[in-house]
């Protein structure tokens, strides 16, 4: 099973590190690209995968639970040298597929821009001497002040809400046809809850270990990020999918 490495995705594991679910997934970490390919490559049979995926491969969702978010997520940030609709080249941060889709769908969608997207390591300093704007997600974007900067910077996860009016899903558990029975979903389910009713221990032990302030790690997990999944969550993901296959001229 394949888990990403950064903060958002820690509540939905908290179990399977240090509660009941211990032991019962072989657990390996990734940024999210990097699960999505060992998930095509046959190397996983379950994963935490940026929803985009789901127009990629053939998996089934494991339901209930995912990164999304209502409002600004804080963690995938475009930051431009211009007004968004002047934007030519966009340097990527490519670990998201999903992010770098939702950049093209809301500056298409919104401000009419088609920048050329070049895949860049995330240093910002440098992907703005290259481009007119970057794309920084997960970690690296929350190391950053947005209100310190000299730039445009705009959240994509407030950007997709004021958009459309919908939740806006970056990625779902998903799994190899017949990986997701009942036994299984209880389990990821079960892992989750445990890292809700700790938060202030998650919010103790990764502010250590990534370095961040705990404040930060609290405000992240408890007002950014959605953990819980519900229909209407699932209905802004179909739209997002939806669009990202118009932008690409392919169905979903």
């Amino acid at each position: 099973m394949c888990a990403v490495s950064f903060l958002n995705t820690t509540p939905l594991v908290w179990g399977m590190l240090h509660g009941p679910q211990r032991g019962l997934f072989d657990l390996s970490f990734r940024v999210p690209a990097g699960c999505a390919d060992q998930m095509a490559a046959g190397e996983a049979d379950i994963g935490i995968l940026p929803s985009f995926e789901l127009t990629r491969q053939d998996l089934e969702i494991l339901p209930g639970t995912g990164i999304a978010c209502h409002g600004p997520v804080r963690s995938i940030l475009l930051v431009s040298s211009r007004p968004a609709g002047e934007i030519r080249t966009l340097a990527v941060d490519a670990s998201s597929r999903t992010s770098v889709e939702l950049a093209r769908v809301i500056l298409h969608r919104r401000y009419g821009a088609e920048p050329e997207c070049v895949p860049h390591p995330p240093d910002l300093d440098v992907m703005l001497r290259r481009a007119d704007a970057a794309l920084i997600i997960g970690d690296p974007a929350l190391r950053i002040d947005p209100a310190h900067l000299p730039y445009h910077v705009y959240d994509l996860g407030a950007e997709w809400v004021e958009m459309t009016g919908q939740p806006m899903v970056f990625a779902v558990w998903a799994g190899r046809r017949g990986a997701i029975t009942p036994e299984v979903v209880e389990a990821f389910l079960g892992s989750w809850r445990y890292g809700c009713e700790r938060m202030e221990e998650i919010v103790a032990g990764e502010a250590a270990r990534r370095d961040f302030p705990p404040a930060l790690v609290r405000e992240y997990l408890t007002r950014h990020i959605v953990h819980q999944l519900g229909p209407r969550d699932y209905q802004g993901m179909e739209l997002f999918l939806s669009y990202a296959a118009e932008r690409r001229g392919t169905a979903v």
